[in-house]
């Protein structure tokens, strides 16, 4: 188990590295997108830095999965970035979203394996220091 929790965390801390770091740093050629509504939105999102800021999440989260320290908060930031990209590809895009269906697979392994971190977050009455 410790092995495929190992797999999991470093393939998913790989791509969230990598495409962060792209993000931030622009060093990958964007294909060409179809004119649509979908290819508009991501162009305001893009023009106004938004994907610039969630490139940086993406690049620290993946970062923390690699070193595998604070791996909870790196799933925790994950989480809506992830759901994003599966409502942009269902919803937008209307296709390509394997790769979101894969990441949000090992995201939710993950949250599985790690999920003793994760109790706290579901107490009905949490006690206030």
């Amino acid at each position: 188990m410790k092995i495929a929790v190992l797999i999991a965390r470093v393939l998913l801390g790989l791509v969230f590295f990598i495409f962060g770091a792209n993000g931030v740093l622009q060093f990958m050629k964007t294909p060409p997108l179809p004119p649509s509504d979908s290819t508009s939105f991501l162009m305001i999102l893009m023009n106004n830095h938004y994907m610039t800021f969630v490139g940086l999440l993406m690049l620290i989260a993946g970062l923390l999965l690699l070193v595998g320290r604070y791996v909870p908060l790196a799933l925790v930031i994950l989480g809506p970035i992830l759901v994003n990209i599966l409502l942009f590809h269902f919803l937008l895009m209307h296709g390509g979203a394997a790769p979101g269906i894969v990441a949000t697979a090992l995201e939710l392994f993950l949250i599985w394996a790690y999920r003793l971190s994760f109790r706290g977050l579901f107490d009905a009455a949490p006690e206030v220091s």
